[in-house]
């Protein structure tokens, strides 16, 4: 599977209702000021062994996952939980389901003007778009 999305960079530029879904998610008030004040960075790579990497860099954190298609890891969360997770793509459409205290799903649809990445947990939709560097 050859992606066109991999090895690029895009800058977060706008969001909607990431403080209301960090405060779902149980994330504190200040890493939420924090987390809510940064434009992160996010670059999927992937390796000859179809290991992929998903990096998220700002001011404030760099967060990186490793993960193959499919297939359940342990991931810890920037803000600090442990969780378990699987993603999958379709096309150009990664989905993330993270399972822990709460079950949160993060879809990412990436085009080449920008990534749209929904965040899902209970009755609360956060959409932060993320644009190319």
């Amino acid at each position: 599977m050859v992606l066109s999305f991999l090895n690029r960079k895009y800058k977060l530029a706008t969001s909607e209702k990431f403080d209301e879904y960090m405060k779902a998610m149980g994330v504190g008030l200040i890493t939420r000021k924090v987390g809510a004040s940064v434009s992160p960075v996010l670059e999927l790579e992937k390796d000859d062994s179809g290991t992929y990497t998903l990096h998220s860099n700002s001011t404030f954190k760099n967060h990186a996952i490793k993960f193959k298609i499919g297939e359940e890891f342990d991931e810890e969360t920037p803000d600090g939980r442990k969780v378990k997770s699987v993603i999958t793509i379709d096309g150009d459409t990664m989905t993330h389901i993270q399972k822990g205290d709460k079950e949160t799903k993060i879809i990412r649809v990436f085009s080449d003007d920008e990534v749209k990445m929904t965040l899902t947990v209970d009755d609360i939709v956060c959409t932060r778009i993320y644009k190319p560097l």
